[in-house]
């Protein structure tokens, strides 16, 4: 009798650890503004651009310009 309660708590446990890293695994396919203004040959300036470049976008969570 005491084997469907012991099953029932470690399915219990497993899947209370798999329900708290559910953020994580959809934060995977996200990717950071930062990421994607390098990616796409961009640099990240808190102060205007330099010269013979224009903002493309913007960096960390938009407090900074992405410049191509």
């Amino acid at each position: 009798m005491r084997a469907p309660y012991l099953l029932l708590l470690t399915f219990c446990l497993l899947f209370s650890q798999v329900s708290s890293g559910v953020s994580y695994l959809t934060a995977l396919g996200h990717r950071s503004d930062h990421y994607i203004c390098a990616r796409n040959g961009g640099t990240c300036h808190y102060s205007s651009c330099p010269l013979f470049t224009k903002i493309e976008g913007t960096c960390y969570g938009g407090k900074a310009k992405c410049c191509l």
